[in-house]
């Protein structure tokens, strides 16, 4: 049963509210307690977001009224994630963040980024077949997510293109007015672009440190989430335990209750390795500790579980080019997360 992040219904509340709707009599009509999506840790079935869709739908007789959901989040509607991505460095990296953990706030909807000559596109697939339903979802995701980089970036952010698979509104004002670019009705896709010079820029509010922590919190939320996801799995935990010695593979299948040659062919069929996983954990942690005055390269050494200081040196030059000295040194500007 695919399941929502039961406090990113919140969004979908005051949405319908601003539209004086009794948001909580709805929600009830189609089987949600309201209660329930205070609770930071519930979920909730898909289904009863089709439901409520359908009813604010043909309740609110603006069609572009899912617009709005770019006044009515917050960051903690989105949990960990929402954090995250106010520190992440750089536009890019916080749709990144969106794109691999966002079956956390939703498992029917897929995210993907592509860079094109143009720059970045963000493609938005609800996955409704209802036209309606498809158009409600989709102008509610990428408004919030479209404010979400002006929340990081500035309020003059504006894509340089967006494409929507619905029919063409009889009035298109209110998505030329919120987006700020030409917009492509029933197009083959739901998406936005961003110029490379805006998706690139290094913002203010980046806190490698703080991303690079909550990444472990979503892995392992993700982990959770997806028994499936054997990569999310292992790299929780890697996580959890580097720092009592890198887990051998066949230790790794133990945990995992399955045998060292299923683990193997699982991760086969994600395109990686059980020692790729490892480096490239090792890789990312090695990097964002290192960002952290703080910590030692002695104290980066055991919280990774290398044997020594000579092969975390050893690593970490075929990784950057550098000894851990050196990269210290030469960093001077944060570093994209």
């Amino acid at each position: 049963m695919e399941t929502f992040l039961a406090t990113m219904g919140q969004v979908f509340v005051r949405v319908v509210e601003m539209h004086g709707v009794d948001a909580n009599a709805l929600l009830r009509e189609a089987g949600v307690d309201p209660a329930a999506l205070r609770d930071p840790a519930a979920r909730m079935p898909s289904a009863f977001w089709d439901t409520a869709g359908a009813k604010a739908a043909a309740l609110i007789p603006d069609p572009a009224f899912g617009l709005r959901a770019a006044r009515c989040w917050h960051p903690s509607n989105l949990g960990a994630l929402g954090h995250a991505w106010l520190a992440s460095s750089t536009l890019r990296t916080g749709l990144q963040r969106l794109e691999r953990y966002g079956r956390i706030l939703g498992e029917k909807a897929l995210l993907r980024l592509t860079d094109t000559r143009d720059g970045l596109r963000l493609v938005y697939d609800h996955r409704r077949r209802d036209p309606v339903l498809r158009a409600i979802g989709t102008d509610l995701a990428l408004s919030l997510i479209v404010d979400m980089c002006r929340m990081n970036y500035g309020a003059s952010l504006r894509p340089v293109e967006v494409r929507l698979s619905r029919a063409r509104p009889g009035d298109t004002e209110p998505y030329r007015h919120f987006y700020g670019c030409p917009i492509h009705f029933e197009a083959n896709e739901d998406s936005f672009l961003l110029a490379p010079r805006v998706a690139d820029e290094p913002l203010p509010t980046a806190n490698r440190q703080l991303a690079g922590t909550l990444d472990g919190i979503l892995t392992a939320q993700l982990a959770a989430l997806d028994k499936s996801n054997i990569p999310a799995r292992c790299k929780s935990n890697l996580l959890d335990q580097f720092t009592s010695g890198e887990l051998s593979e066949e230790e790794m299948a133990k945990q995992l209750h399955m045998s060292r040659r299923t683990l193997q062919r699982k991760l086969a069929e994600s395109d990686t390795t059980y020692q790729k996983l490892v480096d490239d954990t090792r890789r990312d942690l090695a990097l964002r500790y290192m960002e952290d005055s703080r910590k030692t390269i002695t104290d980066v050494t055991f919280l990774l579980g290398f044997s020594g200081q000579s092969a975390f040196t050893r690593a970490f030059k075929r990784w950057t080019g550098m000894s851990p000295t050196t990269y210290r040194e030469q960093k001077q500007a944060p570093a994209t997360a």
